[in-house]
């Protein structure tokens, strides 16, 4: 049995399938992480570490946070800015030192380890399929790597179709990342700094007729051109791989992308057809998300 398969294996144990109609994002009590893949394209079940239900974590958890109060000041690419008021799933900012967020970090951790020599400014988070809470995710660990050291973090969300960000954030659904592309704000006026989170925030903006066209536009590449040049980590929250096309437009753009799905829901063709879109090199882990 491949290492891919052992890990859904151990996610359908977790649960029995129990997708249903609501579009309603699930709230998960945990979140694991299997990363790396290694050249195989297979998953290393070795390096799985399952998640429990939120506690206060140990002081060892807590070394690892910046102090906001005495980090440099970092200036910011806009003048608008808000207080977040986040939602109870965004742990790596609510409980910073629970054992959830500790596995936010450890995910952080293995992105950065990938890195060797070559800066992983973006990361495209998608899944499977929808409900497998991959806008948690990449919340979550937007806001975790918006805690490094001198390190500038923003969060884009890419899912024109059904945006969540701006909800789980707390923000108005105001103009964003499909306004910027249809040429109707600059991107300036679009980006939206949290003080509080250190996070600047790219919501999707007016739900777009096409939204596939606009993914794979020029203005598109311009747009993550430019906030390379401005910021070091992109985290771009994408549609599900199936049964759109709107990842496949954007994954060339990427530099690694990290897939989530989620224990008891996502089926094993479901991911093995989903990692088939990427190439190899790109996919950067899986993250079982919902472990209990």
């Amino acid at each position: 049995m491949s290492r891919i398969q052992d890990i859904l294996a151990k996610a359908e144990r977790d649960g029995t399938t129990r997708r249903t109609q609501t579009d309603a994002a699930p709230m998960p009590l945990a979140a694991g992480v299997v990363a790396p893949i290694d050249g195989t394209g297979a998953l290393d079940p070795a390096v799985f570490m399952p998640a429990t239900v939120t506690t206060m974590g140990s002081p060892a958890a807590a070394a690892t946070m910046v102090d906001a109060r005495t980090a440099p000041r970092i200036e910011t690419v806009t003048s608008r800015t808000a207080r977040a008021t986040l939602h109870p799933a965004l742990v790596a900012a609510i409980a910073p030192h629970s054992a959830v967020a500790e596995q936010y970090r450890a995910i952080r951790s293995r992105i950065t380890a990938r890195e060797d020599g070559q800066p992983m400014r973006s990361v495209v988070v998608t899944s499977p399929g929808t409900r497998d809470g991959k806008s948690i995710t990449a919340a979550n660990l937007a806001l975790t790597m918006a805690q490094e050291y001198q390190r500038t973090t923003v969060l884009i969300d890419g899912d024109l179709r059904k945006p969540s960000i701006h909800a789980l954030l707390g923000l108005e659904q105001g103009p964003g990342l499909a306004d910027v592309l249809a040429g109707e704000i600059s991107l300036d006026d679009a980006l939206v700094y949290l003080p509080d989170h250190r996070l600047t925030v790219l919501t999707a903006g007016t739900v777009p007729q096409f939204p596939t066209e606009l993914l794979g536009s020029g203005a598109m590449r311009r747009t993550l051109d430019t906030l390379r040049a401005r910021f070091d980590r992109l985290l771009l929250d994408l549609p599900a791989v199936t049964p759109l096309a709107d990842v496949g437009t954007v994954a060339p753009l990427a530099d690694g992308v990290v897939m989530v799905v989620r224990a008891g829901v996502t089926q094993r063709p479901a991911l093995e057809e989903a990692l088939a879109v990427f190439e190899a090199d790109k996919v950067l882990g899986v993250v079982l998300n919902d472990a209990r």
